[in-house]
């Protein structure tokens, strides 16, 4: 658009305006706002730029006028910016006025008509700019009210050009995105083609909003079957969690707020019809479809089907949970390339970790061979009786030494004399492991201050001790990743870098309680900055969930397990593979 000189036609300048606005989808009066602002600056570049010029232009009649004020200031005024000055182009001082008008007063202006004048090559160039400037800023302004609001939401656009992988879409009221990562893989597109993606964030940016699109978004999948799915809609069903790998295989958990409404057979539709339409839509994606249950081992039973699941032991600590599958299922739990698996972590949010009955088996096995064998050395006694304290339930020195002996003496074939016996081993036991500790303590250098800090026991100070930390300062200035272990990238590689305490396995929680206690200890802090709650004491047996089906269809636990552990029986729900 070109503006020639404020000596233009008054209709024209309003046509103008008119035929932008109505172009560009923007407000006539910001067109109109930034013709002001053009003219103004071309005013400027004839007058001189300290004059302050106003360019006002009436909305109805096109009438154009250029006005040039001065403002009276008081004697001392001060400018609020450092680069800011008195202007005398644009201001007056208070007493200079008065010698001119009675009247005078701070704030008063005095408001000079301008002359028209015909705009030179410089000045339409300038307002050309301004306009130009003006008015993208307004489009981009217009299209980022438009899709902020409208994240989560799918949107039919045009295939508007592809470059280096990355699709361009044109949405009617602006432009859109699909980067190569958020397409499904060996889905290609040409300009021209209709495309229905979905928003997943709007971003504003300097060059303006940038509207991201995905086709291979979980979310895309939802809300296909919202579309698809009148119960969902609706709002009767709910899609609670959705992973997917795009092009590939998907997992989605729904959820029925009414018992009548079976939500797996509701998505599936009467012979696949609308899980069917979904998938056409996807490319073929495969779609498993599992009922939600917020019995979280459940969940995680149901998250890994086609494959069955024999037991799930969960360390809510670490956020990871154990899953034990038959032998024969293990590929099948896996998936290819340990697709089903991540899926099903993706889905329940629960770092997931697949071992076989064999594996268990041989684990467990192990395990009970090896505090056996410590039961034998630390209390002198035979094989029959460390296996009979093992199966028990006792797993380390600790746990017969401090035990109520009542509990001991309860062991079939035990009394209370050979309670009190095998208890004293056990503390002598202690004393002499505690003592061999203090001494290579002592030899490492580490300070009874160090050994002092709540939580730290005779075998930290001593790992402490061989990674250098001698003193309650070396203690208290240390970090999380440093106690627990972490990573560094080194040379663009991701390297492991060990913790001192990383053998003790402490959680994050733990370890920053160890560091604060030092920090106490040395004075560095006050007690007061304790977290008020002291981490709640570990469970004394794993959960252990069983999920293995008996002959007349009734869950059963799985043979070989230890009796004392807390058993839940799994409820498994039905899994629809599209």
């Amino acid at each position: 658009m070109a503006v020639t000189g404020i000596s233009a036609n008054r209709l024209e300048l309003l046509s103008i305006a008119d035929a932008v606005a109505r172009e560009k989808n923007i407000d006539k009066e910001v067109v109109i706002e930034a013709i002001e602002e053009a003219i103004q600056k071309g005013a400027k570049s004839r007058y001189g730029a300290h004059h302050d010029i106003r360019a006002k232009i009436d909305h109805k009649t096109g009438e154009l006028s250029l006005t040039r004020h001065v403002t009276i200031v008081e004697d001392d005024w001060q400018p609020e910016d450092e680069l800011e000055e008195f202007n005398d182009s644009a201001m007056v001082r208070l007493t200079d006025a008065s010698k001119r008008d009675p009247e005078a007063a701070v704030g008063k202006e005095y408001v000079e008509v301008l002359p028209p004048f015909e705009f030179g090559r410089v000045q339409t160039q300038m307002a050309r700019q301004v306009v130009t400037g003006k008015v993208r800023e307004a489009e981009r302004a217009n299209q980022y009210e438009e899709f902020k609001d409208r994240v989560g939401e799918i949107v039919n656009g045009t295939v508007k050009r592809v470059e280096y992988g990355n699709t361009i879409v044109d949405l009617g009221r602006g432009e859109g995105i699909m980067r190569r990562d958020q397409s499904i893989p060996r889905e290609v597109f040409n300009v021209g083609d209709r495309v229905r993606t979905y928003i997943y964030d709007v971003r504003p940016e300097a060059k303006g909003p940038q509207v991201m699109l995905s086709r291979a978004h979980p979310g895309f999948m939802a809300k296909l079957f919202a579309q698809e799915v009148p119960e969902v809609y609706d709002g009767v069903i709910e899609i609670r969690a959705a992973a997917r790998d795009a092009g590939s295989r998907a997992k989605m958990a729904v959820l029925s707020n009414d018992s009548s409404i079976d939500p797996v057979g509701a998505c599936v539709g009467m012979r696949g019809s609308r899980v069917q339409a979904v998938v056409a839509e996807l490319q073929g994606e495969k779609i498993d479809i599992i009922q939600w249950n917020d019995d979280e081992p459940t969940f995680i039973v149901n998250a890994l089907a086609p494959a069955e699941v024999a037991k799930v032991v969960m360390d809510e600590d670490a956020d990871r949970v154990e899953v034990v599958v038959p032998d024969e299922q293990l590929s099948l739990a896996i998936g290819r390339r340990g697709q089903n698996v991540r899926l099903a972590s993706q889905l329940t949010g629960w770092q997931i970790d697949i071992i076989t009955e064999s594996q268990d088996s041989e684990r467990r096995q192990k395990e009970f061979a090896e505090r056996t064998t410590l039961f034998q050395e630390a209390l002198d006694v035979d094989e029959t009786i460390a296996q009979l304290l093992v199966t028990e339930g006792f797993a380390t020195v600790e746990d017969l030494a401090f035990v109520e002996s009542y509990e001991v003496a309860e062991i079939e074939g035990f009394d209370e004399d050979t309670a009190e016996e095998l208890q004293a081993r056990a503390r002598e036991f202690l004393d002499r492991k505690a003592a061999e500790l203090d001494a290579k303590r002592v030899a490492l250098g580490v300070e009874d201050d160090v050994l002092n800090v709540p939580g730290v026991t005779g075998a930290i100070a001593v790992a402490l001790g061989e990674g250098g930390v001698k003193t309650l300062e070396d203690l208290a200035d240390l970090a999380t990743d440093e106690i627990r272990g972490g990573y560094e990238v080194k040379n663009g590689e991701r390297t492991k870098v060990p913790g001192v305490l990383e053998s003790f396995n402490l959680s994050q929680q733990d370890a920053e309680l160890l560091i604060l206690h030092a920090r106490v200890a040395a004075g560095w802090i006050d007690a007061s900055e304790l977290p008020q709650a002291e981490l709640e004491p570990e469970p004394e047996f794993e959960e252990e969930i069983f999920a293995e089906a008996g002959e007349d269809g009734a869950e059963e636990p799985v043979e070989g397990v230890d009796v004392d552990a807390e058993v839940f029986d799994e409820d498994l729900e039905p899994t629809q593979d599209a």
